[in-house]
């Protein structure tokens, strides 16, 4: 089990989150508490950035869906990226590969809606 780790950054199009480690039961409750407290501008993308996420269960999904909505509720749009595999895995067997949008590395989420604004 490897701890998770959040760390936020700022890019041209709004926050990043990057996620280290594991996402689970025992874990979801700190992104949570980490997008509760997040103020994402109206009109800019959170980004979620799963590169270094080794393993995420229902709790962790669950999690990432509430990030989602906390970004809707704010006017914001939020986006996955570098989604490993078997989460990826997952997502596209219970559908929500329709709901979140899935970007191979931030800086292509950040380069596409860059791109869409101007």
């Amino acid at each position: 089990m490897s701890p998770l780790t959040i760390t936020l950054r700022d890019a041209a199009t709004g926050p990043v989150l990057e996620i280290t480690g594991d996402l689970d039961y025992a874990t979801a409750p700190e992104l949570r508490t980490a997008v509760d407290t997040l103020i994402v501008p109206a009109g800019q993308l959170l980004v979620v950035d799963l590169a270094r996420l080794e393993f995420c269960d229902s709790s962790g999904i669950s999690a990432l869906l509430a990030a989602r909505n906390r970004a809707t509720e704010q006017d914001a749009t939020m986006a996955l990226a570098s989604v490993p595999d078997n989460t990826a895995r997952i997502l596209r067997i219970v559908g929500l590969d329709r709901i979140f949008t899935m970007h191979p590395d931030t800086s292509t989420a950040v380069a596409t809606r860059s791109s869409a604004a101007s």
